[in-house]
């Protein structure tokens, strides 16, 4: 009997739990970033994490709804995905020395037995919030259910995203192009994975035709891989897993994760549907203003999405009824209210996410207006005498700051060297001595030092403060 309960369990390790993280990011292929390594093109196993954030940051406890777009759960994803990709095949496209010693970490029996232990608790922190925020089903019942996903194809369909507009709103197309396209390849490999998952054991005589219907949609993806390669080609992208590792959104990777998360627990099977139906759902909406913005930033070709079959509301419907209604017959209304718990959580996700895509594209398009800001800031602080709280670093020519978001808004003020800050494979911004840039809350971003030293400032920019100069 499946348990449905979408509430995340408590851990039993008590004090441990944050301490079994950080041994899980200890792996050295989840090392910090060095300066050579903005993408790993050539090894799916490289993954940076930042382990030594991990210094401040606890696991030990569920992420609050206003961290979302934070660090922790930056970080968290990135570790949880790498404990998910931990048992799925990966090769390496060429026989180098760094994958094949980053391979021999992350397919090790100790990286295995810490990410089976890390995960639950990674899991926890950055799930248990979903029950929080989900509004609930009017009825547990089919109609009810079916009802609720119809309306929400409609009004996905009819309003895509602001991600879509922001992307077709900057300046620098093909940059903003670019950056898009690589946060849908941070999920849509993951999660047609984590339906592949799911499409392995033996159930039919609970569900005759799920299967077929699981193996169809892998087969689809697999299908499409040519295509799909050639789409990442027109952006000069390769398709090796975790490519461009450091610039996925967080909220990017959280979408494959909630899959992952959905299939990799079977107990989850009724909210692994739902969260299914939403991926058919969500291809559908935004294969239209996708191809746009990618063939109007890149002038790329439409085949990735014209070869996808059409996915109309009727055939949602006839799906919901094929998904689920076997399942309700043997296991009650139960069945609904998990499918509609994975529908709403990866539907709020999904929203999140595309906040997120705007926000930074939208930053990383006006970075000079963000120059000036820096510069007002940093005069208002001076001339008014006002103590903020700062960080000072002092970095060689062998360090780089593997990419990351801060918790707060902080200006970047070189006093002396030279750095490249980059978010993005497109390009670098270069920044001498004296230069300032303003770096909004939540804004992903990393830089590498290019004189043989950098000395830099990063005051801390109280909200208030911001918005009374805005």
């Amino acid at each position: 009997m499946v348990d449905n309960s979408m509430e995340v369990p408590e851990i039993s390790i008590g004090d441990d739990a944050h301490s079994l993280v950080k041994e899980f990011a200890a792996n050295t292929a989840f090392r910090a970033a060095e300066r050579h390594e903005l993408t790993t093109e050539e090894n799916p196993f490289r993954r940076p994490v930042r382990p030594d954030d991990l210094g401040w940051l606890d696991y030990s406890k569920p992420m609050r709804e206003e961290n979302v777009l934070k660090l922790s759960a930056l970080l968290g994803h990135r570790m949880l995905r790498n404990a998910y990709d931990s048992d799925l095949l990966y090769v390496a496209p060429a026989d180098t020395e760094a994958a094949a010693d980053d391979g021999a970490a992350f397919y090790s029996a100790h990286n295995r037995v810490h990410a089976a232990l890390a995960r639950p608790i990674l899991e926890r922190h950055l799930f248990t919030l979903l029950d929080e925020v989900r509004a609930p089903l009017e009825t547990a019942e089919l109609a009810a259910l079916k009802r609720h996903i119809l309306e929400h194809y409609r009004r996905r369909s009819a309003e895509p995203g602001d991600a879509f507009e922001a992307a077709r709103s900057t300046r620098a197309r093909k940059e903003s192009s670019t950056f898009l396209l690589l946060q849908f390849s941070a999920f849509l490999p993951a999660s047609n994975a984590a339906v592949a998952r799911n499409a392995v054991g033996e159930y039919d005589r609970a569900h005759p035709t799920l299967r077929r219907l699981l193996l169809g949609e892998y087969t689809q993806w697999a299908e499409a891989s040519q295509s799909y390669e050639k789409l990442m080609a027109g952006a000069e992208l390769k398709t090796t897993a975790a490519a461009y590792w450091q610039l996925y959104l967080g909220t990017s990777l959280a979408r494959g994760n909630h899959l992952h998360f959905t299939s990799a627990n079977h107990e989850r099977l009724f909210a692994f549907l739902g969260a299914l139906l939403h991926k058919k759902l969500d291809e559908q909406a935004v294969r239209a203003p996708l191809s746009a913005v990618l063939a109007d930033g890149l002038g790329v070709g439409t085949e990735y999405f014209d070869q996808q079959k059409a996915f109309t509301e009727t055939d949602l419907g006839r799906l919901v009824d094929e998904l689920v209604a076997p399942l309700v017959e043997r296991f009650g209304r139960r069945v609904i209210e998990g499918v509609y718990a994975g529908f709403a959580d990866a539907t709020w996700l999904a929203g999140l996410w595309d906040r997120d895509v705007a926000e930074q594209l939208t930053w990383a398009d006006r970075i000079e207006e963000y120059q000036d800001k820096a510069a007002k800031l940093d005069h208002h602080i001076t001339s008014a005498g006002i103590e903020v709280d700062l960080d000072t670093f002092v970095e060689s020519s062998d360090e780089t700051s593997t990419t990351h978001v801060h918790n707060e808004h902080r200006l970047v003020m070189i006093e002396s060297g030279q750095m490249h800050f980059w978010n993005n494979v497109t390009h670098k911004i270069a920044l001498n001595q004296g230069d300032k840039l303003l770096i909004p809350v939540s804004r992903l971003h990393g830089s590498t030092v290019l004189s043989g030293e950098c000395t830099y400032h990063q005051p801390i920019i109280p909200e208030a403060m911001l918005q009374q100069l805005s």
